[in-house]
């Protein structure tokens, strides 16, 4: 079982800079994929970014250059670096870890707010 723990939302104003983090349980850290989705009020949760344990970085078109995907697998952490933010960046954001090299097994965090004023 692997617990993942998001970190670091909250309410910045419209050009500013938050970094998340999701901290992970567990020893199969290295083998995931892992990614960071968004959920505003009224729509679908959406992917913002994912990373692979090979460390290939994908990012939604919204975000592209603004956002940052990165881990750390000595600390079982993923960051995402939210660069330029938007107002409408404002959303809830999970944090997801998957593998079928073991599995298939499918992980999500609790969520963290972040909040963009404009």
């Amino acid at each position: 079982q692997v617990q993942l723990v998001e970190s670091g939302g909250g309410l910045v104003q419209a050009g500013g800079s938050l970094r998340l983090s999701c901290a992970a349980s567990g020893s199969i850290f290295r083998i995931m994929t892992m990614g960071w989705y968004r959920q505003a009020p009224g729509k679908q949760r959406e992917l913002v970014a994912g990373i692979t344990s090979a460390r290939s970085t994908n990012y939604a078109d919204s975000v592209k250059g603004r956002f940052t995907i990165s881990r750390d697998n000595t600390k079982n952490t993923v960051y995402l670096q939210m660069d330029s933010l938007k107002p409408e960046d404002t959303a809830v954001y999970f944090c997801n870890g998957r593998t079928t090299i073991v599995g298939p097994l499918d992980y999500w965090g609790q969520g963290t707010q972040v909040t963009v004023s404009s």
